[in-house]
């Protein structure tokens, strides 16, 4: 049995994985930069976009766990060789997400007030979340659905069809965004801010669509649903509870992150959501290498191969230092050139500055974080990397942005904060790694 992943087994899971892990943050960079340059209310909309967007990515990332749950158990059959064993677990699986986010839909609707007042916003800004919320909320079931499925090709090793969906994806919501946001004279009035989220919605419908007929017409898993409940269904539903809590936790952070950026003003949330946008690009970005991580882990503990494992860790480790470094490289070069992207306005671009440093020092280290976060999933862990994430968020973040707040830091506190709390995720996550995996390859 080889012990050995090569890099360029690695980059053809990561680079088409990378690729399509950007397809949700440009969803939202887009709305950000094209409604930035509105004529009207340009601050009040970003800040809109950026509240109604940490809500959303909030509901996604609890129920998006579904992807990762799919993938460690597929993957894990894969390497065992036992793929027929599996093939009626994903229909069963996304079936129960897509019921889940229908009933989270009529849940938020009625209550969108209430949801976004709880986020501190009043006002103009308050009726611009509101108007963007009621209409992107319909786009979540299709999103949740295409997650279903990626986790179910990532589990079958392959990353490509993703990529593809990801990329026309991305590509309607820029064209539509330009079109509904700012209109065509004569033949379409501009829609501002509701059409971003039409844009939105249109774009995760058709990917939605793409997705149902790649994984019907190019794989041997079928989507006919069968009453007798696959053995892994327990198992399953135990891996998306973990993550669910966890998902809570980290949504706690989010929460009261935007609910200070918020509570400071206009100017400042406009510009922690611009910041915030980047981090979460630049995550989904690295997030090429954690998916490469935990698809390869997943598989490789399937087969007992630990040496394979702790190669593949160390490789992954390289490359994530890397990658960030040059994030990071890349975004002090064009320092002052990339906040004007999405804004003109000189209050939202004086605090953008005074934070975006920090978003970007902290690149390598999202970059390790994350990695073994994606093998840790790959590998089923997800009761440890619940727990995990519940203490540094409590211990860590929470602690952090009062004391920073208290000193009147404002976003600089909210940004020492997340920088704490991805120290406190990802160090522990290489040593549990490392003293679990090293004893079994000197046992071998």
């Amino acid at each position: 049995m080889t012990t050995e992943i090569s890099l360029k087994h690695i980059n053809k899971l990561a680079i088409p994985a990378l690729i399509a892990g950007i397809a949700e943050p440009i969803l939202s960079i887009t709305d950000t930069a094209i409604i930035g340059n509105i004529d009207e209310n340009a601050t009040e909309s970003i800040a809109a976009v950026g509240i109604v967007g940490a809500f959303i990515s909030m509901l996604v990332w609890v129920f998006g766990q579904i992807r990762s749950a799919i993938s460690s158990i597929v993957s894990q059959y894969v390497g065992a060789n036992k793929l027929n064993e599996v093939k009626s677990l994903p229909a069963q699986a996304i079936a129960i997400v897509v019921l889940g986010s229908v009933l989270v839909l009529l849940i938020s609707y009625p209550f969108s007030k209430q949801i976004f007042q709880f986020y501190n916003a009043s006002g103009v800004i308050l009726n611009y979340c509101i108007d963007y919320f009621n209409i992107r909320i319909f786009g979540f079931p299709f999103a949740l659905f295409v997650f279903a499925i990626f986790g179910t090709f990532r589990g079958l090793q392959n990353t490509f069809y993703p990529m593809i969906i990801a990329i026309v994806g991305a590509s309607v919501n820029i064209v539509l965004d330009i079109i509904l946001v700012y209109g065509i004279e004569g033949f379409i009035p501009a829609m501002n801010i509701k059409g971003a989220a039409y844009a939105s919605v249109i774009a995760q419908i058709t990917m939605a669509i793409i997705s149902l007929v790649l994984l019907i017409k190019k794989t041997s898993i079928s989507l006919k649903l069968s009453f007798d409940i696959h053995p892994e269904i327990p198992r399953l539903l135990g891996m998306i509870g973990n993550l669910f809590i966890r998902t809570i936790a980290l949504n706690v952070a989010l929460y009261f992150a935007t609910s200070y950026a918020t509570g400071y003003g206009a100017a400042y949330i406009a510009a922690y959501t611009i910041s915030l946008n980047i981090w979460l690009l630049a995550a989904f970005m690295i997030d090429g290498y954690a998916s490469a991580g935990n698809i390869l882990s997943g598989k490789l503990l399937g087969a007992n191969n630990y040496k394979a494992l702790i190669s593949l860790s160390n490789k992954l480790f390289k490359y994530g230092i890397v990658t960030g470094t040059i994030m990071a490289a890349i975004g002090f070069l064009f320092y002052n050139s990339i906040g004007k992207i999405f804004t003109q306005e000189p209050a939202v671009l004086e605090q953008f500055y005074t934070i975006f440093w920090i978003v970007l020092i902290t690149q390598p280290i999202n970059s390790i974080t994350f990695i073994f976060d994606g093998m840790f999933k790959g590998m089923g862990e997800m009761k440890y990397l619940r727990n995990l994430l519940i203490l540094a968020t409590g211990l860590v973040f929470l602690p952090t942005l009062l004391i920073f707040d208290y000193l009147d830091y404002k976003l600089i506190a909210i940004w020492i904060a997340f920088t704490f709390w991805i120290l406190a995720r990802g160090l522990p996550l290489v040593f549990k790694f490392r003293s679990k995996f090293l004893p079994l390859i000197n046992h071998d």
